[in-house]
This record gives structure tokens, C-alpha cells and sequence, in this order.
């Protein structure tokens, strides 16, 4: 039987390799919707397309470039969990 503290170890990590894997597409969306809105405010352009086509493409791209991390962090992490749960079974 897996005790409390595993569990609550095992939660912190998968919230852990969460935030690792979500962090790089976030950071680039935060930072292309910061820098379009400073343009848009600064040229007093307020059309809604300006903000959202650039963000939608660069944040694909930059899927592309770090889909491979995601999948080695995730692939990583269930590799742990199943040699947990091989070992209690």
C-alpha cells in the first residue's frame, strides 16, 4: 500500500512537470501579447486580429520547437510513476 506521503509527493510532481511543460508556450504568449499591446496602445491601433493572429501563429511555432522537450518531461515523469507502482505491486 502507497502511503499518504507518496501520494501527496507523487501529486506535487505531476503538478511540478506541469508547470515545466506549460511554462515556455505561456511565457511566449505573455510576452507577444505584452509587446502587441504596447504597440497597439502607443499607435492607437485597436483592431482585435492585430492581437490575435501574431500570438495564435508564434505560439504554434513555438509548440513545434518544444514538443520534444514536453514529451521527453512527460515520458520521464510515467516512467517514474509505473517503476512506483511495479515496485508496491
Amino acid at each position: 500500500m502507497i502511503e499518504f506521503d507518496t501520494n501527496v509527493e507523487f501529486l506535487r510532481m505531476a503538478f511540478w512537470n506541469t508547470f515545466l511543460i506549460s511554462v515556455p508556450i505561456l511565457a511566449v504568449a505573455l510576452a507577444i501579447g505584452l509587446f502587441i499591446g504596447i504597440f497597439q496602445a502607443a499607435t492607437s491601433i485597436n483592431e482585435m486580429t492585430l492581437s490575435f493572429v501574431p500570438k495564435v501563429l508564434l505560439v504554434m511555432i513555438t509548440f513545434g520547437f518544444v514538443a520534444n522537450y514536453m514529451m521527453v518531461q512527460l515520458h520521464d515523469y510515467f516512467i517514474y510513476i509505473f517503476e512506483q507502482v511495479r515496485q508496491v505491486g
